[in-house]
């Protein structure tokens, strides 16, 4: 049998249909767009990983945005929260540019790949437990094909939860069972899991996710990576 490539996972990730409630949102999402949107031509399926296929660092959100990767078909990809995140990872040498809009707008990724614990848009962001469920098996696979990597980013409480379970399910074990934290940190088997606050609105607006907290994640997830040796 063939081995499994990160381009046969992506297109199972797109043609996923398991979840008929996520299903159901992203297409009435498409369907009826706010005024900003109106005429685009939206995604509207699952979003797959991206970045650099021999990243050294994984980076994982909770889920695509109904109005974001929903409509571009790429993570953080036209919302405030991949504005806040790429701007960082410009700054901390690991995407070519500060802005991410666009597939096709020249942004690269080097040494770092994008995934997310749920794949569809959720209604108010807000996954269910069968939901995650249904889509954890696809975060496994694509840790497991990305061989390179050692230093796992969760952003939020919810990916650090998804990227415990991966990990466990590619049967590295751990004990106690580490807490999510900002710049909390973990070692799991080959990985190093370290904790930010994710980039939303509701903490990037309140402060309780600034600018220099984000950087420190990344510098810090740079280090362990031993990206600059």
């Amino acid at each position: 049998m063939t081995p499994e490539t990160l381009t046969d996972l992506s297109a199972e990730v797109i043609a996923c249909r398991r979840c008929p409630r996520l299903v159901t949102w992203r297409e009435e999402a498409a369907a009826d767009p706010p005024a900003r949107f109106a005429g685009e031509k939206y995604w509207a399926h699952p979003l797959p990983g991206f970045g650099d296929a021999k990243a050294r660092i994984l980076v994982i959100g909770l889920a695509p945005a109904a109005h974001g990767g929903n409509r571009t078909g790429r993570l953080f990809t036209g919302d405030r929260s991949g504005d806040f995140l790429f701007a960082s990872l410009h700054r901390t040498g690991f995407a070519n540019r500060s802005t991410s809009v666009a597939i096709g707008d020249g942004l690269a990724l080097t040494g770092l790949y994008i995934a997310a614990v749920v794949r569809c848009a959720p209604p108010d962001n807000k996954p269910l437990l069968q939901e995650r469920t249904n889509c954890l098996p696809y975060l496994v696979r694509e840790l497991g094909l990305l061989s390179d990597v050692r230093v796992v980013v969760a952003l939020g409480s919810f990916a650090w939860d998804g990227a415990l379970r991966a990990i466990l399910d590619l049967g590295y074990r751990t004990a106690p069972r580490p807490a999510f934290g900002h710049l909390a940190e973990s070692r799991i088997g080959p990985f190093a899991l370290v904790g930010s606050y994710h980039p939303s609105q509701q903490n990037t607006f309140t402060g309780r996710l600034t600018p220099p907290m984000l950087d420190a994640v990344m510098h810090r997830a740079r280090e362990l990576a031993d990206l600059d040796r």
